[in-house]
């Protein structure tokens, strides 16, 4: 199979952390204990951390062949974890998206090279001016096939000197999904004049779309 390795960088340099933007409209943190969602006929999983997942998901939304796309934490040693307990960086979790996707539309290779063009892999535990091990760069694969194509990737991307420096994402297995809180999800689309959004997200996905155009949605 024939991998592509096409990769644009397009790090927007940030002034303000996710963490600091927290929603107006705080509801009543709830026990979400969704380790496993339902996966619809025919559709793959998969889970991926790229920083705040606020800017991930408005990412895959758009992306051709992704029919369900959910904001949530993966990774950690706490059992049901809050967004105010993630954001201390000691749960062990880090900001996700876990996708469902179409695999006759989308390959899980495509959805690897989106990740890896719309973040930075090679700072540790941080994205921008968001920082701590739940920023991470993460890719928890759910197959032997999917370990094999990301550590592959990621391999030949370090080979080819398409970064700087080393690209430090953690590859492991997934272990749980905890889905976060209603007003995280479909954040860009219902917050989309909020500063965070409007100077960190929105030029991200521009960049995003004018590159992967030939894949977004109609």
């Amino acid at each position: 199979m024939k991998y592509t390795l096409l990769l644009v960088l397009f790090i927007a340099a940030v002034s303000t952390a996710c963490a600091q933007s927290p929603n107006k409209k705080e509801k009543k943190m709830q026990d979400l204990p969704k380790t496993q969602v339902e996966v619809n006929a025919g559709y793959e999983v998969a889970t991926l951390g790229a920083g705040c997942f606020w800017c991930t998901e408005a990412i895959y939304q758009n992306l051709n062949g992704v029919e369900v796309v959910l904001s949530g934490y993966s990774g950690g040693h706490v059992a049901n974890p809050t967004y105010r307990q993630v954001t201390t960086g000691t749960t062990g979790h880090a900001e996700v998206i876990q996708i469902q996707y179409d695999p006759k539309v989308v390959s899980f290779e495509e959805i690897l090279e989106v990740f890896w063009s719309t973040h930075d892999p090679t700072t540790l535990n941080r994205q921008g001016a968001d920082v701590g091990p739940q920023y991470r760069s993460a890719v928890f694969f759910h197959s032997e096939e999917q370990q094999e194509k990301a550590m592959f990737f990621k391999r030949k991307l370090d080979e080819s000197g398409a970064f700087d420096r080393p690209i430090v994402t953690e590859i492991t297995a997934f272990s749980n999904f905890y889905v976060a809180e209603d007003y995280h999800q479909n954040y860009f689309n219902e917050n989309g004049m909020q500063p965070y959004c409007q100077f960190v997200i929105k030029p991200k996905l521009e960049k995003f779309k004018k590159v992967f155009a030939e894949k977004l949605k109609d």
